[in-house]
């Protein structure tokens, strides 16, 4: 009985590959320079990121995207880019409105990037935080080529939900990683430390990524 080899290059084919190897790499859909460029500005961003802000800024949801949409672009993992850009997609909004907002209109709404503007600290370290522009764009892109995974609500809460508190353990308050010691750049103090922990921990999976993720589910599909 003959047998026939299956087309790797059928639609059926990549997307039932991805279900069971949601990191594996089917289809080349991920252009190679931009893994390269990526990986690249990554090569400059993290070691100036280290030795400027020390190891514990890596905690931030940020950088966290910034570092696993390596990974991601690499494996063609739609999972990690939908987790990521669940992670990311409206606090990049907010910091990109406050940014932007400021170039316009002199004015910060939020606050969340004040640093930006701040002639003290090394004006190639801002530049470098201009990450917090491309990364969406790079996201949206990604999860536009790969799919959206139905999975990355509950996994990205996982996440969240081991990342909140040990940044609240090994951070300082000053530098309020995450926002674990209150919203934006102030320390909350109208009620326990513990219980604002709590709601962070309940806010971010329902008011933060919940929405993006019916939106992407609606919009992109299922993966």
């Amino acid at each position: 009985m003959a047998h026939v080899l299956p087309d790797l290059h059928d639609p059926a084919l990549t997307a039932r590959a991805r279900v069971f190897l949601p990191g594996a790499a089917v289809g080349g859909v991920i252009p190679l320079w931009s893994k390269l460029l990526y990986t690249l500005f990554l090569a400059v961003l993290v070691p100036a990121y280290w030795v400027h802000w020390g190891p514990k800024n890596f905690l931030w949801f940020s950088d966290i995207a910034l570092l696993t949409t390596a990974a991601a672009l690499w494996l063609e993992s739609s999972l990690l880019a939908s987790m990521m850009l669940l992670a990311i997609a409206l606090p990049e909004l907010a910091w990109n409105v406050d940014f932007f907002g400021r170039l316009l209109t002199g004015r910060h709404l939020f606050g969340l990037s004040n640093y930006m503007f701040d002639a003290r600290k090394p004006r190639a370290l801002r530049a470098l935080s201009l990450f917090h522009v491309a990364l969406p764009i790079v996201l949206i892109w990604a999860v536009h080529r790969l799919g959206y995974d139905d999975r990355a609500w509950l996994l990205q809460t996982m996440v969240a939900l081991t990342v909140l508190p040990v940044t609240y353990w090994v951070t300082d308050a000053a530098d309020n990683v995450n926002w674990v010691y209150g919203p934006g750049q102030t320390r909350q103090s109208w009620m326990h430390p513990l219980m604002y922990l709590a709601s962070e921990m309940v806010f971010f999976p329902v008011v933060v990524y919940l929405p993006v993720h019916l939106l992407l589910r609606t919009v992109l599909g299922r993966a």
